[in-house]
């Protein structure tokens, strides 16, 4: 029996899940705002990129390059394009797994125009000889080419045009020291306030013309787990549920069935969550237990788990992370109708 086999529920789209999918990307090109102005939340982080564009602007210099680093769905991407924008510059797209070979880099490299944006997401997933490649050319705007092999190679350093990269990573630590160094700007996007996901909620129903009801903009909001790539497919499966059930307008009861037939409870857990939960209440006695072992115990991947899963759970107070292992909080035992756990004494 295949992997695939044993674990059909991880081929399944998880409407909660903040990873890209290839039937958003429409979606979130249409809802993507174009403006700084227009993009909501991250409110310091707009205050200094306003700033230090204006100031680019006005010494007619590219923007310093710079890296964007947080959880799935907070809006690295939105960002890159809107930076591009500001600075009335051209953007090129490219991700960190696609540049194989020193020549993909150095052709993307060699045929930027002065003061255009490269946008590389994923860029914890450089190949390392491809990174270094990079060093002068943020540094220096030059390309060194090596020429020949053994004794009578030779380098030629070939100069570039000023050009913005900017990077984007969900695991900063990944990224080499030398590196993170070249980049003049760091911003970590945080998770969004719920008050700043219902503006975007609202902003987006707008968009698609589909009528939408404070209080099922506040559900949705609720259960969208601090992220708006999550909100806004939320708001596009709600939507197609108020067109087939009801009128076409996104009502509270029509919210509340959607969320019904999605699996997503009054928290923004989905059935992966709960069962994540359950299975440490159930088999382990709530923790602590290690990653690995809860990992094959769901049949899920530990880095997906840890990258995907705990973020949201921790957020939430579902979940603790020590130094033995993951652990399930009393606020997890009380939300899945468990009893409370006993007090362990201490030997």
């Amino acid at each position: 029996m295949t992997e695939e086999n044993q674990n059909p529920e991880s081929n399944e789209e998880r409407v909660v899940e903040p990873a890209e999918q290839s039937d958003e990307l429409i979606l979130d090109v249409t809802l993507r705002p174009r403006e700084l102005q227009d993009f909501v939340g991250q409110e310091q982080i707009k205050q200094n990129l306003g700033i230090s564009i204006a100031a680019a602007q006005k010494r007619s210099e590219p923007l310093e390059h710079v890296l964007l680093y947080g959880n799935p769905g907070l809006g690295k991407t939105t960002l890159a394009h809107i930076i591009a924008r500001e600075m009335q510059a051209g953007i090129k797209v490219t991700s960190g797994p696609a540049l194989e070979k020193i020549g993909d880099l150095a052709a993307i490299l060699s045929n930027l125009q002065e003061g255009e944006v490269l946008f590389i997401d994923e860029i914890h997933r450089l190949n390392k000889t491809i990174e270094e490649i990079l060093y002068p050319a943020l540094e220096d705007y030059s390309l060194d080419i090596i020429l020949g092999k053994g004794p009578a190679a030779r380098t030629i350093r070939m100069p570039l045009n000023r050009f913005t990269l900017i990077g984007a990573t969900t695991k900063l630590s990944l990224l080499s020291g030398p590196l993170r160094d070249r980049f003049g700007h760091t911003y970590h996007l945080n998770f969004y306030e719920t008050p700043d996901i219902e503006k975007i909620i609202h902003r987006n129903a707008q968009i698609l013309q589909s009528p939408l009801e404070p209080d099922a903009a506040a559900a949705i909001a609720s259960r969208a787990r601090r992220t708006p790539r999550i909100a806004n497919r939320l708001l596009k499966r709600i939507r197609d549920v108020a067109d087939i059930k009801g009128t076409g307008a996104i009502t509270k009861n029509i919210a509340s069935e959607a969320f019904g037939m999605l699996g997503v409870d009054e928290f923004g857990l989905d059935e992966i969550d709960r069962r994540l939960l359950t299975t440490l209440i159930e088999k382990f006695q709530g923790g602590p237990v290690g990653l690995n072992t809860l990992a094959a115990a769901i049949g899920e991947e530990m880095d997906t788990i840890e990258t995907v899963y705990e973020p949201f759970l921790l957020q939430m107070g579902f979940l603790e992370r020590t130094a033995r292992g993951r652990k399930a909080t009393p606020a997890a035992y009380r939300h899945l109708g468990f009893p409370a756990p006993q007090a362990q004494t201490l030997l």
